[in-house]
């Protein structure tokens, strides 16, 4: 009698703890110590919690409450004033306080290898990484996740930086925040995301696809995984499992009597050349060993899968804008990226649903094996997405490393193109863009915008221009700045049609606005 009492004792504390589990309010892993949270807008909070569960959310003298559902809770905090450190404190059936929160600007920076390049990796770290004593610029970096579904939750942590923590960071991710951090006062958040190596299609959600021709093989694809997936991860399980005995019967019976001739053979052949005699035949494997299964997950590549890892868990977590540096992995599709960039462009913001922000990307730099259709495609964008800017790289590229360690002057001019477009400073952000083009007496005058206090050639006369008629065959050219314009001409070219400036995997060009900003490559013979 006594032992069941004392069981009954075991199973009723036992139940008590499980109830009190299921029923633990926690804050999604965005919201923890050391966050940083967008100022100005409303903020969304949100995790999970037992069903019916009452949860409280409270900072800066504000307190909301909600009732949980299916598990999830989310609630919106109204604009937040920058400054800190803050405590918010969540409670339901239990509370959780999260300490040294900041509000200021938080700015997603995502892309593939160029965006994940470590500062410890960038050409001046030694001289920069002393400075960099910003307590109040942190960043959260996502780890890399593959999925065939949207994920709720991120992995990662905030970290406060300094000279201490900053080699880990995002090298162009640091510069920009530092520069706003400089010029705004306040906090800078960064939620990095980003992978080396991967595509756009990755980044972008299977609605994001739309029902753009040039896109359904992507729709084609991420449906086909969903599809099959469930039945594809019971299926890896049982491989995992039976590649797991395979291997271990291969070591017993194939490897370990393998190893015992080699080594027996090493011997012989150690007492044959002592003896100037020819070694005997080496030992060969009787069977290779077994291969692992293919996860289902795949590669980084495959398309949504990345948004669905490593994106959507970020959303909708209240936030300024967005800097991105990709297109390498996409540069052998360079016109379908046309129509790619601006439709995952247009997805992340009617995902976050917080209006048209900010999207500043960087144009590929000058690698030999990067075409010139790859940068014309992130400038057409430009002019088919509103509220976008692009820094120019053509002076801090590397003709042999499609990863040059230039990250300062990157994070640079993406500040600035913040500092217009998010924050409405007077200023010029961007390197001269062609605008239009006239041909006349055997010349062609070229218009740009973004001109600056005025064009000019960096370190001699112009270059960097060709010129054709109308067999489109492109002849070196002179070019002459006049005014806010550049005119291009050859003796070979009586009445010319096109002008191309940069028009190379490796662009030679010098043509810059008196701020210090390159001119983006370009083509007026736009297919």
């Amino acid at each position: 009698m006594k032992n069941r009492t004392h069981l009954s004792s075991i199973l009723a504390i036992a139940a008590l703890a499980i109830a009190t589990a299921q029923a633990e309010v926690k804050p999604n892993p965005l919201f923890s110590d050391g966050a940083v949270l967008q100022r100005g807008q409303k903020i969304p909070v949100w995790g999970s919690a037992r069903d019916g569960e009452k949860v409280t959310v409270e900072m800066q003298g504000q307190k909301v409450s909600t009732t949980a559902s299916s598990g999830k809770w989310s609630v919106r905090l109204d604009a937040l004033k920058e400054g800190g450190p803050f405590t918010m404190k969540i409670t339901g059936d239990n509370a959780v306080t999260i300490n040294n929160l900041l509000v200021g600007e938080v700015w997603v920076c995502s892309g593939q290898s160029n965006m994940e390049w470590t500062f410890a990796k960038a050409h001046n770290a030694k001289e920069e990484g002393p400075k960099a004593n910003y307590p109040n610029i942190r960043m959260f970096t996502v780890k890399k996740t593959i999925s065939a579904k949207p994920l709720e939750e991120a992995t990662g942590s905030w970290v406060v930086c300094s000279p201490q923590t900053v080699p880990g960071f995002s090298a162009v991710g640091y510069f920009f925040a530092r520069d706003l951090h400089q010029k705004l006062g306040v906090p800078v958040g960064m939620l990095h995301t980003s992978w080396g190596g991967t595509p756009a299609q990755s980044w972008t959600s299977l609605e994001g696809f739309g029902t753009q021709p040039e896109l359904q093989e992507y729709v084609t694809a991420a449906k086909q995984k969903l599809a099959t997936y469930d039945a594809e991860i019971a299926a890896f399980d049982a491989k995992t499992k039976e590649f797991a005995n395979q291997n271990k019967q291969w070591m017993e019976t194939v490897n370990k009597p393998f190893q015992e001739a080699t080594k027996q053979w090493n011997e012989a052949a150690a007492q044959a050349k002592k003896a100037g005699q020819p070694a005997p035949p080496k030992p060969t494997l009787a069977s290779p060993q077994p291969k692992p299964p293919v996860h289902p997950l795949g590669s980084p590549h495959h398309p949504t899968g990345l948004y669905n890892g490593m994106v959507a868990p970020l959303i909708p977590f209240g936030i300024k804008g967005a800097i991105w540096y990709q297109g390498e992995s996409n540069a052998g599709k360079a016109l379908q990226y046309r129509t790619l960039f601006p439709a995952m462009i247009a997805d992340w913001r009617s995902r976050w649903n917080v209006g048209d922000f900010p999207f500043l990307f960087v144009q590929i730099a000058p690698f030999k094996g990067q075409p010139a259709e790859i940068r014309e495609a992130q400038f057409l964008t430009l002019g088919k997405v509103k509220n976008t800017a692009m820094a120019v790289t053509t002076d801090v590229g590397n003709a042999n490393d499609i990863h040059p360690n230039q990250k300062e002057p990157v994070g640079q001019r993406l500040a600035l193109a913040a500092r217009a477009l998010a924050y409405g400073e007077k200023i010029e952000y961007s390197g001269p863009l062609y605008d239009s083009m006239k041909a006349s007496n055997g010349k062609i005058t070229l218009r740009f915008r973004h001109t600056g206090g005025g064009l000019v050639a960096k370190d001699g006369p112009l270059k960097g221009f060709t010129i054709a008629g109308k067999d489109q065959q492109f002849v070196p050219a002179v070019a002459e700045i006049q005014g806010d314009t550049v005119v291009v001409s050859a003796d070979s070219i009586a009445d010319p049609q096109a002008v191309r400036y940069g028009w190379a995997n490796v662009p030679d060009v010098n043509l810059f606005n008196k701020e210090g900003l390159p001119a983006s490559p370009f083509r007026t013979d736009v297919p």
